[in-house]
């Protein structure tokens, strides 16, 4: 990772893109709908991951960004270069009353290595990392335990340790326009994910996620 003090200035505007989500046909900027939830995650390469969440039911949009870093308003090449510390992020908007919170964890380790490091598969660099972060105390539990549970589960089946970014949630940039459901608009796009093989099961935390 690179040090902040040697990360790429970036700019104070933001990228320009359309505001409605291609497959979906919702807005991709706040304010969303009353009762509706906010995740964030990094699977490596950002288009097939953001089509693992818009294919599934209950989620409100998405959006390809980049987070995790210092630049502020970067660019796919700018984050590409390694030079801003961001990793390829989809925003989640869903509506936990059809999809909770930690269904949303179990498909994103189902749906990609966590393993890996700064690479996924062969995606190879800093911006391609696993990354988790939550925007409350509750999320947060949740997170935190299914990676508990998850990682005994990995280990069970001869994987090595989550290298999963853990944090609370920072500035979120959206991509250029072109990368905005990207496989929706290109289904025979490029999608480097793979999962493990290993199942995450929902509905098994119990006590886990208030510990």
């Amino acid at each position: 990772m690179i040090d902040e003090s040697k990360a790429l200035p970036g700019r104070s505007d933001s990228l320009a893109l359309p505001s409605v989500h291609a497959s979906l046909g919702t807005t991709m900027f706040p304010p969303f709908p009353e009762g509706l939830e906010v995740a964030y995650v990094a699977m490596g390469c950002f288009w097939g991951a953001e089509r693992t969440f818009f294919e599934t039911p209950g989620v409100y949009t998405t959006a390809v960004g980049y987070m995790g870093g210092f630049t502020p308003n970067p660019t796919y090449e700018e984050v590409c270069s390694g030079r801003t510390g961001h990793a390829e992020a989809v925003m989640v908007v869903f509506d936990p009353s059809v999809i909770s919170y930690e269904a949303i964890v179990a498909l994103f380790y189902e749906h990609h290595d966590p393993t890996q490091g700064f690479r996924q598969g062969n995606d190879v660099g800093t911006q391609y990392r696993s990354g988790l972060w939550w925007v409350t105390p509750e999320q947060e539990a949740t997170a935190l335990a299914v990676t508990k549970r998850y990682e005994a589960m990995l280990a069970a089946a001869g994987l090595g340790a989550i290298t999963t970014e853990l944090g609370p949630a920072g500035p979120f940039f959206y991509a250029e326009g072109h990368h905005q459901q990207y496989l929706f608009k290109n289904p025979h796009g490029y999608c480097g994910l793979g999962g493990t093989g290993v199942s995450c099961p929902v509905g098994v935390l119990g006590d886990d996620a208030a510990s």
